[in-house]
């Protein structure tokens, strides 16, 4: 396991990096990439199961949907889930898309502190970027382009109320299909 130090360097050497600039074969972080670096950079040999518990710990992976909505949106998002949900997997299956759920949440205990822009499949890949928060921050164009991969795949994003939709961004391909999750426009950053 990583000492608390050694995690909060991880979580520093993160930062505004992408997987490609320490050559990993990954647009972003994934389970595999970070396993991959920590054996590198500590020469510490953890499995894939300890990995993830960190992404867990550290407030990624699979959630409800109703999970993802504040205390005023659940039932919205349950109706939204019911109504609208199938019919964004049926568009994605025929376009062979995968579905991306992508929020954001603050990690806390971090100097300076960090936010985790994660995507979640819907077969539970997490992939992930960390960054440091700004007031009202965008969501990232290039976090929603690099989703799509250099093979520039068709991807279906469902994105939660962490970013208010003027703060999404502009002018995307057309392969990179974006959904609102209902939202009371109350930013959650976790």
């Amino acid at each position: 396991m990583l000492s608390r130090e050694q995690e909060l360097e991880l979580i520093d050497t993160l930062r505004g990096v992408h997987p490609d600039e320490f050559g990993l074969d990954e647009e972003l972080w994934t389970r595999q990439s970070l396993t991959t670096l920590i054996q590198r950079r500590f020469d510490l040999p953890l499995d894939a199961g300890a990995v993830g518990a960190y992404l867990r710990a550290w407030g990624l992976g699979p959630r409800e949907p109703r999970e993802r909505a504040c205390g005023l949106c659940v039932s919205a998002v349950e109706r939204w889930v019911r109504s609208e949900y199938p019919a964004i997997t049926r568009a994605a299956q025929e376009h062979l898309a995968e579905v991306y759920w992508i929020g954001r949440v603050r990690l806390r205990g971090t100097m300076p502190a960090a936010d985790v822009i994660s995507a979640v499949s819907s077969r539970g890949r997490v992939r992930f970027m960390i960054t440091t928060p700004t007031v009202d921050p965008p969501l990232p164009r290039d976090f929603v382009l690099r989703l799509s991969g250099e093979e520039q795949r068709t991807v279906h994003l469902i994105v939660d109320g962490s970013w208010p939709r003027n703060e999404w961004p502009r002018r995307l391909p057309r392969r990179i299909v974006l959904h609102p999750l209902p939202s009371c426009g109350r930013a959650i950053a976790a």
